[in-house]
Parts: C-alpha cells; structure tokens; sequence
C-alpha cells in the first residue's frame, strides 16, 4: 500500500508508524481492516493526496466524503493483501463508522443511527468461515423449501432492525429496545437452525439471558464473538454480574458501543494515556 500509494501520488516523506490497538485480532471483529484503514487514511495525508482536517484547537476531525471515499478505495486494496476476496463491509464501516446496510454486494451507509451500548464477547473458539460458509450451501442445496424462507425471514429481521435504528435518533424511547431484543432472539434461533451456531454461543447466550440481557452472534459464527444489547438504564450490578459469569466460562468481555464515528483524526491531547504512552515509547 505504501509503495502504491507513492507512485500514485507522489513520495512519501520519511515515517515512523506504530500501530496500537484494543481489537483482538483473528476474533471476527474486523481488526485487519480498522488497520488498514488507519494505514490507508495515515499514507494518504502524508503525500497531500488528502487534507488535514485538524485544524488548531480541534481535539478530532474528519474527512469529507470524497477523501473517505479514496480512505475505504485503498483500505479494500490493504484488505485483498491479507484475505483475497473480503467483501469490502468491514473497510467500509471502517471507513464511515455507523451502521450499513449490506445486500448482494451493494453497501449503504444508513443515516442517523443511535450509539447503541453492547457487551463484547470472545469465546475464543476458533473457526473457518470458508468452511461455515460451504456447510449453510450444502444445507440450502439440500433443503431449499426449508433454508430459503429461512434466510428470507432473516432478511426481514434485518428490514426491521433498520428501520428500528433509523426512527430511534428522532424520538429516543425506550420501547424500542425490547423491539431489538427480540430480534436478537429470533436473529440467533435462525442463525443456529442454518449451521452457524455452536455450544460456547449458545452457553454465551444462556449466561446473559440469566441476567435479563439477549445476545447474538457476529461475524462468521461457529465460535467466535457475541454481542450482548444494554439498555441505556441496565444496571451496571447487571452487567458487572455477566461479565464476571461469561468471564468464568473462560470467554473475555469488554463493553463498548456500536454506531460510532469511523476513522477520525486525533490531536495528541485528545488520546488517553494508555495511548500517550505507547506513542512516547516509540
């Protein structure tokens, strides 16, 4: 990427670059594209081929749509080095941030989404997608009548969700969040009955359901991660209890949010010293 971008744009100067992160690589989380994103977004500044956004007195800043628009172009290029053939979703809400709709290839950005609270869990059960995704195949090849009103029900809870998370920013009620609980539900028995579920979600699933908190796999399935919705007046006595039960099963919890900006540029004042301090090392 450094040497494409260089020939494309111009010369690099001369850099140092240090890559720290909190993503857990190989845990379907999309950690290789946050960093070449990152990556693409860092090169890109560097040979003028984008502005600075940051101007003086600014803790954050962002780029314009054009300048994303090449930042995700490059970024896809970084993630067919490390996958081969990735289907550009994870580079792109790199890249935006938010949430996106995915269809047959096609990506849509949706407007105003909410910030939604969620529990991170890795079961650290490895898995192959290529492999999770030849076996939902071979079931739907095998029981098509079964598997397509299957993965159309799916879609449907898919419609719904958007239509959930683009009318929350409006009007900010709490009725919404059994809605998307019970879709999580229906989401994780559908995703169980066409091949991707596995023991460690469903035990994931169990343990926060003790808790009054619905969960779901993301990414491949098969193993892997889960999240967990938090209703913005969980108690935290409720989640503390959760991660301490998903934590005994030998699984590793973090709490985070979804529907965050996307690649943003940083002053050094804005960083938490975790990060001043790996910069300082450097």
């Amino acid at each position: 990427m450094c040497l494409a971008i260089s020939a494309k744009y111009g010369d690099l100067p001369s850099v140092d670059i240090l890559v720290w992160s909190e993503l857990p690589t190989g845990a379907g989380l999309g950690s290789s594209a946050a960093y070449t994103v990152c990556l693409a977004a860092a090169l890109l500044t560097a040979c003028g081929a984008i502005s600075c956004p940051l101007k003086e007195g600014d803790s954050t800043a962002r780029w314009t749509e054009e300048e994303l628009t090449l930042i995700n172009s490059w970024a896809f290029q970084g993630e067919r080095v490390i996958h081969g053939n990735p289907s550009g979703v994870d580079n792109a809400v790199g890249t935006w941030g938010g949430a996106l709709r995915y269809q047959s290839g096609k990506i849509t950005p949706l407007k105003r989404v909410p910030t939604l609270r969620i529990l991170l869990t890795n079961t650290k059960v490895p898995r192959s997608t290529k492999v999770l995704v030849a076996g939902v195949k071979e079931k739907i090849l095998k029981f098509p009548a079964i598997m397509n009103p299957v993965l159309e029900s799916i879609d449907a809870i898919s419609q719904e969700c958007q239509s959930v998370l683009e009318a929350m920013p409006a009007n900010p009620s709490p009725e919404y969040y059994p809605v998307l609980e019970e879709l999580f539900d229906i989401n994780q028995h559908h995703l169980n009955v066409i091949g991707v579920g596995h023991p460690s979600l469903d035990r994931l699933c169990w343990v926060t359901a003790s808790h009054g908190l619905h969960s779901k796999l993301t990414g491949a399935g098969g193993g892997g991660c889960g999240i967990t919705l938090l209703r913005p007046d969980t108690s935290p006595l409720a989640v503390e209890a959760a991660k301490r039960d998903l934590c005994a099963c030998g699984f590793e919890c973090w709490e985070t949010n979804i529907g965050a900006p996307g690649v943003t540029l940083h002053s050094s004042s804005s960083l938490n010293d975790e990060v001043l301090h790996a910069l300082s090392e450097s």
